[in-house]
């Protein structure tokens, strides 16, 4: 069996295989190590470069940016609020002068119907007066025309009844 002596220590057979993780992972440690130093040392470099009076300037002029559109947002959002009280004010006077017309125009179809109505009426009383003055009318013409038949009648027999008329 192969034989290893390190540090005054001897590692026979199988605890050399042992020795290989165990010297890995030292090895990866210390490089894992050395790549957080160096990732430290470099981001140490970078904070040291960092100009913290800009960064407070940008900070100041986006701080007064949004204050300026924090102002302007509620400046809008009132004008909204008063732009749609306006609009629900004409809504609202719109809505009632509609209704006013509607009520009107009701009123008007009530007041035309209720008129043709008396029309309609007026119409058929007309008619009637005017069916009955006819018959009347007729009446009269017929007893004038028999009154005027029976005269004639009575003439011409007289006429034809004289003894001076020749025959």
């Amino acid at each position: 069996m192969a034989e290893v002596e390190i540090a005054g220590a001897k590692i026979k057979g199988g605890r050399l295989i042992l020795l290989v993780p165990i010297v890995s992972a030292l090895g990866g440690g210390l490089w894992g190590g050395f790549e957080f130093y160096k990732d430290y040392m470099d981001m140490k470099e970078i904070i040291q470069e960092i100009d913290v009076d800009t960064i407070t300037a940008q900070n100041i002029l986006t701080q007064t940016k949004l204050d300026e559109a924090i102002d302007y947002t509620r400046d809008i959002k009132n004008n909204l609020r008063e732009d749609i009280m306006t609009v629900e004010g004409h809504v609202d006077k719109i809505r009632n002068e509609v209704q006013n017309a509607i009520d009107e125009m009701n009123q008007l179809q009530k007041d035309t119907t209720a008129s043709m109505r008396e029309v309609e009426s007026l119409n058929r009383e007309t008619e009637k007066d005017v069916r009955d003055t006819m018959r009347e009318t007729e009446s009269r013409i017929e007893d004038s025309m028999t009154k005027l038949e029976d005269r004639l009648n009575t003439r011409l027999q007289e006429a034809l009844d004289n003894p001076l008329v020749g025959n």
